[in-house]
């Protein structure tokens, strides 16, 4: 696995303390800015910023944060908003809360310690519907706004004698099938919506995409046996798909092919995420280095301080990120 940090995110509950009652607010920090933040979003004007024990921050400048009320102290992974306003977010003991005022404020509405499993990342694809993802399949979805959350196992992706061997274990043995259901497939580290598509992205080179939002899967050609934990694309707009992870391995395709093709290049920081700005992409990466990728080229930069990056966004001409460490604001160029 790389960097223990982000192994601490995404596979193991245990890594930071989680003995907190999940009802008990966020730890109040005076640097809360300064602490672990594994997520970025803009929400209209405000940047919202997730992470340790519940920590949720928020800023209209990028330089004064302000930490939001939060109804838990687990560590938060994702932070998605649909509109300005209305955002969600998730974390460890699939965790989900919920916000209307554009991330000041938080209402819990779902926390499973006993599952024992993180939620990785979280999608809403209008007001009323969204998917929150996770550890060994973890897969959630709501038509209510996050009032319920349903459980669903996405059989679809199971490999042809993993699916026999659960079949035969559902009609003799459904004890059993409960069991092995909760841990067959793999990770889902990521779900993005890329135009018309939902694309799911995780371990062992996993990638699957539903054209019916969601309703039905298909897994996708596998190109690597590794982690993915990020995927993005502007192939809507007659552009690309990325998709990036263990090891600095890092995939492209154009929006009229089939064909990835791997992106060559000697250094191993994993990635965590990927943005699109100025017709290049960005990638976060582990060890504080940032790659360039412009036209298929690669280049890259390095953080001074060597801290893990696990998202950013553009903002005002600059680049913020949440890092292993809290936030970081570097100038971009024109």
């Amino acid at each position: 696995m790389k960097y223990l940090l982000y192994a601490c995110l995404a596979y193991s509950a245990s890594c930071f303390s989680q003995d907190m009652p999940v009802a008990q607010h966020a730890v109040s920090a005076v640097n809360a800015n300064k602490t672990l933040l594994t997520d970025i979003e803009l929400a209209g004007s405000q940047l919202v910023a997730v992470g340790k024990h519940g920590v949720v921050i928020t800023s209209s400048d990028a330089q004064s944060w302000q930490q939001a009320s939060v109804p838990t102290q687990v560590l938060l992974t994702a932070v998605d908003f649909y509109n300005s306003d209305l955002g969600w977010a998730c974390g460890h003991d699939a965790t989900i809360i919920n916000t209307v005022d554009a991330g000041k404020t938080w209402q819990l509405q779902q926390s499973l310690p006993n599952m024992d499993k993180p939620c990785l990342d979280i999608l809403f694809t209008s007001e009323k519907h969204g998917y929150a993802v996770g550890a060994y399949g973890m897969f959630f979805e709501t038509n209510d706004g996050g009032e319920h959350w349903q459980k669903r196992f996405l059989d679809s992706l199971l490999f042809e004698d993993d699916r026999d061997y659960l079949n035969d274990l559902k009609e003799n043995d459904p004890e059993g099938y409960e069991v092995e259901t909760a841990s067959i497939l793999p990770h889902f580290n990521r779900i993005v919506k890329a135009g018309e598509r939902l694309i799911l992205a995780g371990e062992m080179g996993l990638m699957a995409e539903s054209v019916d939002n969601g309703q039905t899967w298909q897994r996708l050609e596998e190109i690597y046996m590794g982690s993915f934990f990020t995927f993005a694309s502007t192939a809507d707009q007659g552009g690309e798909d990325i998709v990036a992870g263990l090891r600095g391995n890092i995939f492209t395709r154009q929006a009229d092919s089939d064909q990835w093709q791997q992106i060559p290049h000697s250094n191993y920081a994993t990635v965590n995420s990927a943005i699109k700005y100025n017709n290049e992409w960005l990638l976060f990466a582990n060890s504080g280095v940032i790659f360039h990728i412009k036209n298929d080229q690669l280049s890259e930069e390095q953080m001074p301080d060597g801290k893990s990056l696990l998202d950013g966004v553009v903002f005002q001409n600059k680049l913020i990120m949440a890092s292993e460490n809290g936030i970081k604001v570097k100038e971009l160029n024109p």
